[in-house]
């Protein structure tokens, strides 16, 4: 019975540590994403403003606008997503997500942070009189999933219990 008892507390343990082993783990790997998304981004913005210091034509041409703004929407997307990241990351042991919730939560908010700046940032090296290329089709989807996270993050902190 001893035994039986062993067990049964072993699996309780277990089970109760689940969602915080879960927990912890998205935790690490949005604050890993975000923290990597900070440097690369930052980074791209340095560029730009090298761009601007050594009066590059291909970046400050004014029939270049179109790019240099597309740079500057992927630049500006994607260190605010970074820091979005980290802020979930930071707040998701708060909210009552459930382990579905919390994965696609995360899911979507990691695949924004892609598709958003990349969408911009591709957008911007291929433009047609004014218009970005036609990898701009990636921001739409982003802002879309970007709005579907927000919305399940929001919802488990109205959660009351």
């Amino acid at each position: 019975m001893a035994k039986k008892s062993a067990a049964a507390t072993a699996s309780r343990k277990q089970a109760d540590d689940a969602p915080v082993a879960q927990h912890e783990e998205l935790v690490r790997r949005h604050l890993a994403f975000g923290w990597w998304s900070l440097a690369l981004f930052t980074t791209f913005g340095l560029l730009l403003e090298a761009g601007h210091g050594l009066k590059l034509g291909w970046y400050l041409d004014v029939g270049n606008a179109t790019r240099r703004l597309s740079f500057t929407l992927g630049h500006a997307h994607g260190t605010l997503l970074g820091f979005a990241n980290v802020a979930f990351a930071l707040s998701v042991e708060r909210a009552r997500l459930t382990a579905t919730q919390a994965a696609r939560a995360s899911l979507c908010l990691r695949a924004a942070t892609i598709l958003m700046p990349l969408g911009f940032i591709l957008g911007g090296f291929g433009f047609y009189a004014g218009d970005p290329g036609f990898a701009i089709a990636l921001v739409p989807p982003g802002a879309l999933l970007l709005v579907v996270a927000m919305v399940i993050i929001a919802r488990g902190f109205m959660r009351r219990s």
